[in-house]
């Protein structure tokens, strides 16, 4: 089982076996929390996803709701057409 040494600043390096298993790198984030029954949980931190708005530009218009169900509809039909030949 791996294990590590707590530092005398509270550091621990996460055993390699562990950084793989959690699928964390340099850099990464972890969340601590305690169970119910005193045990404690590591978990990768994961972003929330409102923090990308904006991150990616596009130069593109952006479609209106409408716009994208007529698309949508445009697609299916064509996909079932082709399904029929």
């Amino acid at each position: 089982m791996p294990s590590s040494t707590v530092t005398s600043k509270g550091q621990v390096t996460i055993p390699k076996a562990i950084r793989v298993a959690l699928g964390v790198e340099p850099g990464d984030r972890v969340v601590f929390f305690q169970t119910e029954d005193g045990r404690v949980v590591v978990e990768p931190e994961t972003e929330d996803l409102r923090k990308l708005r904006g991150l990616f530009h596009s130069e593109q218009p952006r479609l209106s709701i409408e716009a994208m169900d007529e698309e949508m509809g445009k697609a299916i039909a064509r996909l079932d057409s082709d399904a029929r030949a």
